[in-house]
């Protein structure tokens, strides 16, 4: 006589295959979303970053009255003015570098530090950069969000 054999049967395996095969195809696309979900936020926070640095430096200048060109309108002249900083008298006439940012942030859309820039004699329509100074930043990504808006537009 023949004892009971453990394992499994053939219809088990195949249950527990369909199973877990289907829990696949529930989480991958909610994975994805994620990473699309996070990669937004980042978006938001890099551009926020960037254009809070675009304001302190223009406030900085007109506070301190750093003379510009009168086409720059107190706006950097590129993103890398804003790393670098501006150079002015203390109260004391002392040399000092106010700084923006440490660092370009990452475009977390096109991984890259390449950002698409708008200066203020611009017009609204235009997909090219006057070069005259930097009132605004967009990413270069030309997807669309989760919520249907396109990311060059926030």
């Amino acid at each position: 006589m023949v004892g009971p054999r453990s394992g499994f049967t053939l219809i088990e395996l195949i249950v527990v295959v369909i199973i877990i095969s289907v829990l696949a195809a529930v989480a991958v696309p909610m994975v994805e979303t994620g990473i699309r979900r996070d990669r937004e936020i980042q978006l938001r926070r890099s551009l926020r970053a960037l254009r809070e640095a675009i304001d302190a430096y223009r406030e900085f200048v007109e506070k301190n009255r750093i003379s510009l060109d009168d086409d720059r309108y107190g706006l950097p002249e590129s993103l890398e003015e804003l790393v670098e900083g501006v150079e002015y008298r203390d109260k004391k006439n002392q040399l000092r570098i106010q700084r923006f940012l440490r660092r370009i942030p990452m475009d977390p859309m096109t991984r890259s530090r390449e950002w698409g820039l708008r200066s203020y004699q611009d017009k609204p329509s235009a997909s090219r950069w006057g070069g005259e100074n930097v009132w605004d930043v967009y990413t270069k990504s030309r997807g669309r969000a989760l919520d249907g808006s396109l990311y060059g537009e926030w």
